[in-house]
C-alpha cells in the first residue's frame, strides 16, 4: 500500500503497530456471497475488518451452484474452474479437498449434428470442479469466515437500499427485506464501506433504488452501461433406468461437450465429476443467442425444445425421469467492464464481480480479491 507523503513528527511517541492497534475496526458490508463477493470479504478479514455479508438466497456460491435432487445432485451454473493465477492457486491450498481436477480436459467440441470436430482448436489446461457440488468450495470459504469469527452472513437477506447512516456519520445503513417472509423489513447500519459484488443490472438497479446513480455514483452507474452479459437456459436431466444391469452405456462416450448446434453450446455427464452420484445426469446448456430469443419462453416449451436438441447431439432418445430447466438472466459476460472492480471513494463504496473481468470463475475472485485489497 502507498506510503504518507509526510514525515513521521519528531514528538511522536506511538510507534505505527500501537497506532495501528488503537485505530478503530472497520466494519464493511459485502453485498452477494457468491465467489466475488466471499474473495473480497476474505480479503478483508484478513486484513482487520469487521465483515458482514448479505445473500438474498438460501445458500452461497451464486452460479456457482449445485441443485439437489431426488436422482442426484446438477451443477446447473458454472460448469467447472481453471487455475491461472497464482493468488487464486494459493487460495484454493486452504481447501486441497474442495477444489479437485475433472476430466473434462478432454472435453470434445461438436458441430451441430454431434459429430466430434477433429481438428477443433482447444486449449489444454486442467479443468476443476469443486466437490461434491460447484457450490462447496464458496460455502467453505465463507463457513471457515463466519467459524473464525472473522465474518457474519445473512442468508435469506435481500439488500433493497442503501443510505447514510444517521447515527455513524459518513457511514452506511443498509435497508434489507427477510427473503423467507414477504414483508419483513430491517435496517442494518454502521458500515464505513460498501461492496456491490452483484451482477452489474443488479447492482444499477440498487444504486437507483438508493439515489447513487447520480452526483459521485454517477460514474459507477455510467461505467455499468458499458457492459453486456448474455443469459442462459440450463437443462437437467436424470435417466436413472440407464444404471440397470444389463443395459449398454446410454448416449455417447463422452463425458462434456461444446457444441455448434444452434440450441445448445454445453453437455456434461454429471457422473463424471469426482464425488458424484452415478446415476445417469446431464446438464445442457443453451448458446447464449438462444437463450436471449426465448428468455421471455415458457419453461414446459423451453424443456421441449432443449429436448429434443440434446437428443439431436448425443443420440439419446429415452425418455428422462426428471428434465427441468433452469434461466439464469445474467450468465455470461459478452462485454466486460475491462478493469478488476470499480470504486468511489467519495462514497466509499466498490463493486465487483466476474463480469469487470470476463465471465470465469477465476475472474470473480480476482476482481473480488483486488477490491478487497484496494479497501484494506
Amino acid at each position: 500500500m502507498p506510503q504518507s507523503a509526510h514525515p513521521r513528527q519528531p514528538t511522536s511517541t506511538t510507534s505505527p503497530s500501537a497506532a495501528d492497534a488503537l485505530a478503530p475496526t472497520r466494519r464493511v458490508a459485502v453485498v452477494g456471497a457468491g465467489m466475488a463477493g466471499i474473495a473480497c470479504a476474505r480479503a478483508l478479514a484478513q486484513a482487520g475488518c469487521q465483515v458482514t455479508v448479505f445473500e438474498k438466497s438460501r445458500g452461497y456460491g451464486g452460479r456457482m451452484a449445485t441443485r439437489q435432487t431426488e436422482f442426484g445432485s446438477f451443477d446447473h451454473g458454472a460448469q467447472y474452474f481453471t487455475v491461472r493465477d497464482e493468488r487464486f492457486a494459493q487460495a484454493l491450498q486452504d481447501t486441497p479437498d474442495v477444489a479437485v481436477p475433472w476430466s473434462a480436459n478432454s472435453v470434445r467440441v461438436l458441430d451441430a449434428l454431434g459429430h466430434v470436430v477433429a481438428d477443433a482448436p482447444l486449449r489444454r489446461e486442467a479443468h476443476y470442479v469443486a466437490a461434491p457440488g460447484m457450490n462447496a468450495l464458496v460455502r467453505t470459504w465463507a463457513q471457515a469466515l463466519a467459524a473464525q469469527g472473522s465474518a457474519q452472513v445473512q442468508l435469506h437477506t435481500r439488500v433493497v437500499r442503501i443510505s447514510a447512516d444517521p447515527i455513524h456519520p459518513g457511514g452506511w445503513q443498509l435497508h434489507t427485506q427477510d427473503a423467507n417472509a414477504e414483508g419483513a423489513q430491517s435496517v442494518a447500519g454502521g458500515f464505513d464501506q460498501v461492496v456491490l459484488a452483484m451482477p452489474h443490472p443488479q447492482v444499477l438497479e440498487l444504486l437507483q433504488a438508493s439515489g447513487l446513480d447520480q452526483g459521485a455514483g454517477q460514474g459507477i452507474a455510467q461505467a455499468l452501461s458499458a457492459v453486456t452479459v448474455a443469459p442462459c437456459w440450463t437443462l437437467m436431466l436424470a435417466f436413472p433406468n440407464a444404471m440397470q444391469p444389463g443395459l449398454p452405456h446410454l448416449g455417447p462416450q463422452w463425458n462434456a461437450a461444446r457444441s455448434t448446434h444452434h440450441r445448445i453450446s454445453w453437455l456434461a455427464r454429471e457422473g463424471s465429476k469426482p464425488r458424484r452420484e452415478h446415476i445417469e445426469r446431464w446438464t445442457v446448456q443453451a448458446s447464449p443467442a438462444w437463450s436471449a430469443e426465448h428468455i421471455g419462453d415458457a419453461p414446459e416449451r423451453v424443456t421441449a425444445k432443449l429436448l429434443k436438441a440434446f437428443a439431436e447431439v448425443t443420440g439419446i432418445r429415452a425418455e428422462p425421469s426428471h428434465a427441468v430447466v433452469h434461466r439464469w438472466l445474467y450468465a455470461q459476460t459478452q462485454t466486460p467492464l475491462g478493469q478488476p472492480y470499480l470504486w468511489s471513494p467519495e462514497l466509499n463504496l466498490g463493486v465487483c464481480g466476474d463480469w469487470c473481468l470476463g465471465h470465469r470463475v477465476e475472474d470473480a475472485f480476482v476482481s473480488g480479491l483486488e477490491l478487497g485489497l484496494a479497501i484494506a
